[in-house]
């Protein structure tokens, strides 16, 4: 008879020895059996490798150098690690520190890069939790920039339109702008529930909605500021403006602080909360979940509100902190890259205000890599691709670096992270 390989699942006495076997020694054992925290870290040095190289190719020096590479190619290799080391110092000086602005003495220069970071990263953090949120019950919102508007649109009308005392005012102005978002939000959801309209659908169609109801407000007398020739609003009275967080010097402002506290209360409803139990539980399975009792057509309807909500504090953060008046743009593509940020932290509260830091220190650092390098701003962006290409693609990741490890792809690896 030939040996037969043991199978452990079908074999008691194998499963035991299978478990009793010692677990692999040494620094390469244990990085070959990485978890998705390993992954994902890896995925993005590969996305700034990658974009690295992409920097090197744009250089006019490594390009000129290209061309009597198989003369001389060490021109080639030098320019072209002289402007990734360029690049990335410049992306790290527009993002984090500046010593160059620091040696000015002033507390703009200290601080200025982070908190240019940190006022990108507010807004981004409030959609990721957004998007994230109706991840975790099943539902796919690309609405955020109609929701983002939507907020923008009650705040910033709260914040130009009534005189109140200061603190009121600002109260008022930013529960405007959650409920302006999270009547939007609730739209879809109402319409997913009670007519099963694909959420997809209803978000994007609404979001043209937002948008081309900012067009004609923003040419509106009394939502238009005078001299009325120009599509911008009135401008937000200081009393309804979120105050500064680091000085009046730089742009960050208490906006953050309401990111974190949403961040907070995401995760303790996720977790503890009997009603992210019955939205996890929906996201799961809606079919087991309605065996069991569960209203699905509501949890729908509640996601949606709370995830329109969330978008709407967004565009309070917009208008309330880091502008004073409605353009055209306010959204500024918060409500996609809301998107990205949730996919980079696994729809995981801690992981979206950690991507949401991240991207905000990409977008922060590109006008420094521009202005600096003179690289494109577009190889940011291409860095952002990249980033979320390998996080969305475990098994490459695990194949490129091989990595032990099951994973069922992409459906499999972010199931982990986001029922997890």
């Amino acid at each position: 008879m030939s040996e037969q390989t043991a199978d452990p699942a079908a074999d008691p006495q194998a499963a035991l020895a299978h478990r009793d076997e010692p677990e692999p020694h040494g620094f390469w054992a244990r990085y070959a059996r990485a978890n998705s925290l390993v992954v994902t870290l890896l995925a993005f040095v590969t996305a700034m490798i990658l974009g690295g190289l992409l920097i090197a190719v744009a250089d006019p020096r490594t390009q000129d150098a290209s061309h009597y590479f198989f003369q001389y190619p060490w021109d080639t290799f030098r320019y072209g690690f002289a402007a990734i080391w360029h690049g990335y110092v410049a992306l790290f000086q527009g993002a984090i520190f500046n010593p160059h602005t620091a040696s000015k003495g002033t507390w703009a220069g200290y601080v200025g890069p982070i908190s240019e970071t940190l006022t990108n990263a507010t807004p981004l953090i409030l959609g990721g939790l957004s998007v994230g949120l109706a991840f975790r019950a099943g539902l796919f919102n690309i609405g955020g920039q109609g929701q983002v508007i939507a907020g923008a649109i009650c705040a910033g009308f709260v914040g130009f339109h009534y005189d109140l005392p200061p603190g009121l005012h600002l109260l008022l102005g930013i529960i405007a702008g959650i409920l302006g978002g999270a009547v939007w939000g609730g739209l879809a959801g109402f319409l997913k529930a009670k007519t099963g309209a694909h959420e997809v659908i209803t978000t994007i169609m609404l979001n043209y909605v937002a948008v081309y109801l900012l067009a004609y407000l923003l040419s509106v007398k009394g939502f238009q500021a005078p001299p009325y020739g120009q599509a911008i609003s009135n401008q937000v009275h200081k009393s309804a403006q979120l105050p500064p967080l680091l000085g009046s010097s730089v742009r960050v402002h208490a906006g953050l602080i309401l990111a974190l506290l949403a961040a907070w209360f995401v995760h303790w409803l996720l977790t503890k909360s009997t009603l992210g139990f019955r939205l996890r539980a929906v996201g799961a399975n809606q079919f087991a979940s309605r065996t069991a009792g569960m209203n699905v057509e509501g949890s729908y309807i509640t996601v949606m509100v709370l995830a329109g909500a969330l978008c709407g504090l967004a565009g309070v953060s917009q208008i309330l902190g880091t502008n004073s008046q409605i353009t055209g743009d306010i959204d500024a593509g918060i409500g996609f890259d809301a998107i990205t940020v949730a996919l980079l932290g696994r729809a995981n509260a801690k992981g979206i205000v950690a991507a949401g830091v991240l991207f905000g220190a990409l977008h922060a650092g590109g006008t420094q890599l521009q202005s600096a390098t003179g690289t494109p701003i577009d190889l940011v962006q291409v860095i952002q691709s990249l980033i979320v290409l390998f996080i969305a693609a475990p098994m490459l990741v695990r194949a490129i670096y091989r990595l032990k490890g099951s994973t069922s792809g992409v459906a499999g690896e972010l199931a982990k992270g986001w029922n997890g």
